[in-house]
């Protein structure tokens, strides 16, 4: 049965650590996560978080990047997309999903770690990598897994992310889900932080994991 998991690996073991300590603050997106040669792995990545000026510094002194180019700006969304080449130890992880026929979805970093949703043929696959990856001496934490049947959506498979977490824990305590609402999506952005455009993205991919669950898991009936 296919195997959808949600991993958080440390940054210190992997890409951007020494980006991420200079600016605690950015969050990382994967935009693609197909390789264009047998060593290229997560080329294209949103950033956002920070001033173009201070990531591009912090990118220039970061050991495991080789080189990065940037390519296109969100305005509304405060967000760059750059095309990152890594040194060999996002290899070495890489390996370890694709020998064992692992297929990352997708992933994001933010904070001190990476999420990785990845797709495993078998369980075992899954079992086998996370063997590889130990063994490298990476500290790996499996937060979900669900067997994903043949017409799955993959999307409603991934767990909260931290940023997305927030967002919707926020718009609920401050009453955005009330009839009639407490605040508004542009007052609750500015809480935040963010931009209009960026929370309602977040909100829309935390409502739609939680309504997956939700389907896939229902309640028990309490009539019958």
């Amino acid at each position: 049965m296919t195997t959808v998991t949600e991993l958080a690996l440390p940054s210190e073991d992997l890409a951007l650590s020494r980006t991420l300590e200079a600016l605690p603050q950015l969050e990382v997106r994967v935009k693609s996560v197909v390789t264009e040669s047998s060593s290229q792995v997560m080329p294209l990545v949103w950033i956002s978080g920070e001033s173009k000026a201070d990531l591009e510094e912090a990118l220039a002194a970061d050991s495991s990047v080789d080189q990065f180019d940037h390519l296109l700006e969100d305005t509304e969304a405060e967000e760059w997309l750059y095309r990152i080449e890594y040194d060999s130890g996002v290899e070495e992880m890489r390996s370890a999903i694709f020998v064992n026929d692992g297929t990352i979805l997708d992933a994001q970093c933010a904070a001190n770690h990476w999420t990785f949703r990845l797709l495993f043929p078998e369980r075992d696959d899954l079992s086998e990598a996370v063997t590889e990856l130990e063994s490298q001496g990476i500290d790996i934490d499996i937060r979900r897994m669900v067997e994903a049947g043949r017409n799955a959506d993959l999307e409603a498979t991934a767990a909260l992310t931290e940023s997305q977490e927030k967002a919707i824990t926020e718009a609920y305590k401050q009453g955005y889900y009330d009839v009639p609402r407490q605040i508004s999506l542009e007052e609750l952005a500015n809480d935040l932080g963010i931009s209009h455009q960026a929370l309602s993205e977040r909100l829309r991919r935390a409502n739609k994991v939680l309504a997956g669950e939700e389907i896939s898991n229902p309640k028990d009936d309490i009539l019958h």
